[in-house]
């Protein structure tokens, strides 16, 4: 499975807020809710954010091994 959990570090870590992903980057928030709920998401959306965020890949998502 794919976790969005380290998209939200990322976040914390740069100030950066839900509505600043919106207002100012164009997110939409049915990405934000697909990030939230561990929906699969483009590459090129995934490239976008690392983008935005000036970050890598692993900064936005990790896998974990199903069980």
């Amino acid at each position: 499975m794919i976790s969005y959990e380290p998209f939200y570090k990322t976040l914390r870590e740069k100030n950066i807020t839900s509505y600043k992903l919106i207002n100012e980057f164009n997110v939409s928030r049915s990405l934000l809710d697909r990030l939230k709920h561990n929906k699969p998401i483009t590459t090129v959306t995934l490239n976008d954010l690392c983008s935005y965020l000036d970050c890598d890949v692993q900064d936005i998502l990790k896998y974990v091994k199903d069980e």
